[in-house]
């Protein structure tokens, strides 16, 4: 079993986060399902999907936030999801972020454009932040997918 070991709080290296990977594996049919006009499925399935795996290339540089709150509904971001975040990935223009701002941690998209960065919500009822100095925020990391409970 492998250990991983992140700080909690990217100014406070005494909180930290430890994620064990446990290696769970789900079975994977080997048929593909319709979500529309139903097809018949076999009984037969392949090798196990290791979801620590199929959620990143890095695992050892992955891990999951849940979210609160609804500033990213618009990209199908809702409260209660895991959130799976990677820090290996550099942040570019466009992609969807979790940042630490304002003593903070958010998700938003970012956004770069010349006189600064933004992060930009994904609900017209939150304003964009503004990031125009290291002080101002950190991203802290790309997020590459979404985890939801039905």
């Amino acid at each position: 079993m492998e250990a991983v070991v992140l700080p909690l709080h990217p100014l406070n290296e005494e909180r930290f986060l430890v994620i064990i990977d446990r290696g769970n594996s789900l079975p994977l049919f080997t048929t593909t399902v319709q979500a529309g006009f139903p097809s018949p499925a076999t009984d037969y399935s392949a090798e196990p999907i290791d979801l620590n795996t199929y959620a990143s290339n890095h695992p050892a540089s992955t891990f999951l936030v849940k979210v609160e709150g609804d500033s990213m509904i618009g990209a199908h971001i809702m409260p209660g999801d895991l959130a799976i975040v990677n820090r290996d990935i550099r942040a570019s223009s466009g992609m969807v972020v979790l940042a630490f701002v304002e003593g903070g941690y958010t998700i938003k998209r970012l956004e770069v454009r010349k006189e600064a960065a933004y992060l930009v919500s994904e609900n017209e009822k939150y304003s964009p932040i503004k990031i125009d100095s290291p002080e101002g925020g950190m991203i802290w990391g790309v997020v590459v997918g979404i985890h939801r409970k039905f």
